[in-house]
């Protein structure tokens, strides 16, 4: 674009109706790729943090669950997640969770509500290494044999011109 003395780029002005339009800079599509794990829970530690106890129920508000939980792939060891989930409502044993999933090449991050259906839906948050734009969703299926199946559905977003 030309520049005029005052050193600010100004569009020139066209009356032709078909030049081309420049696109604003802004990130172009998502790339996604799917990931799924065959996990092996570890039994969950529960962390009493309040200390009013309600006498009628083992967990209070404020109270914590921590795991650390293995991924497999191909019947190979691949990586790992570890979280804590604080539990929120006591009557529907609700917690919100935040996890870490450690794969070969980085990390991704994730959060989640924790409730006894064995059906949760992870919203991707970040990552590192090679999944540093990471975003996305997930779900994480729990099996009745402390196994379970874990689908995370994850988007990369690059900048445009290649930048990321």
């Amino acid at each position: 674009m030309p520049y005029r003395d005052d050193g600010i780029r100004h569009r020139p002005h066209s009356a032709d109706p078909n030049r081309r339009q420049e696109q604003p800079d802004g990130p172009s599509p998502a790339k996604s790729k799917t990931l799924v794990f065959h996990v092996a829970f570890s039994p969950p530690e529960f962390v009493p943090a309040n200390n009013v106890r309600n006498p009628h129920s083992p967990y209070s508000l404020g109270d914590e669950i921590v795991f650390h939980d293995q991924l497999f792939s191909g019947g190979q060891h691949v990586g790992d997640e570890a979280g804590s989930c604080v539990i929120v409502d006591v009557s529907h044993i609700l917690a919100n969770c935040t996890m870490v999933i450690r794969l070969p090449g980085g990390t991704i991050t994730g959060q989640f509500l924790n409730a006894p259906p064995p059906h949760k839906q992870i919203a991707l948050t970040g990552g590192t290494g090679v999944y540093d734009a990471a975003g996305g969703d997930g779900t994480l299926v729990e099996f009745p044999n402390q196994t379970g199946k874990l689908t995370l559905h994850v988007l990369s977003l690059v900048a445009r011109g290649g930048g990321g």
